[in-house]
């Protein structure tokens, strides 16, 4: 199932930190979550390109600050902002002093980087209440300025039968469940895109 959206695409640079950062020139949307729960892929079913994002079977592959200028047209507008996915957290084959390095970057990159106007935070439909997600739930919340939303979407739901589903929609009434795999969510969360972005 393809989104009903007409995507342009096309990868613009990668960066260590802010200072790195491509000057704001967009409105930005940021990826963020534990590491193999396919941000890479729902970046690459979104923009409907099947490599602009590299994916991969080993976590935390991605260390680096990607950014992509995307051009998305529906009814006849055409809407310009630009997609940021950040390196997965809790990857556990990098050492301690580099997460935490990494983890002070993010945060200063989080805090600074005001041409944000929504942050994605992708969780495993399968292990929705790990602590690492809560802890950056409640991080990206403590960060957000008044122009900037989060939203938290719930990614691989074809991996679960239909009790498995039921029994997270019954937690999480208001769940956006999504699968890069059959485009389910997808509409939905191109939707919950333009809206932070034009206030419709």
């Amino acid at each position: 199932m393809r989104p009903n959206f007409n995507v342009e695409a096309k990868f613009l640079t990668s960066a260590t930190d802010e200072f790195g950062a491509p000057e704001p020139s967009a409105s930005e949307i940021v990826f963020l979550g534990r590491s193999n729960v396919g941000k890479s892929s729902l970046l690459n079913a979104l923009c409907q390109r099947k490599n602009l994002a590299k994916t991969s079977s080993a976590p935390g592959k991605t260390r680096m600050i990607n950014y992509y200028e995307i051009a998305v047209k529906k009814d006849g507008a055409r809407i310009n902002l630009r997609f940021v996915d950040l390196p997965g957290f809790g990857y556990a084959k990098v050492s301690k002093t580099e997460r935490e390095a990494w983890s002070g970057r993010l945060s200063a990159f989080l805090r600074k980087r005001r041409s944000i106007r929504l942050f994605l935070r992708l969780i495993d439909s399968r292990h929705a209440d790990l602590p690492q997600d809560t802890l950056m739930s409640d991080f990206v919340r403590a960060a957000l300025n008044p122009d900037q939303t989060d939203l938290a979407v719930y990614t691989k739901v074809d991996k679960l039968n239909r009790q498995e589903r039921d029994a997270l929609l019954r937690q999480k009434p208001d769940a956006l469940l999504l699968s890069s795999a059959t485009g389910e969510g997808l509409d939905k969360l191109w939707d919950r895109i333009i809206e932070s972005i034009i206030g419709a």
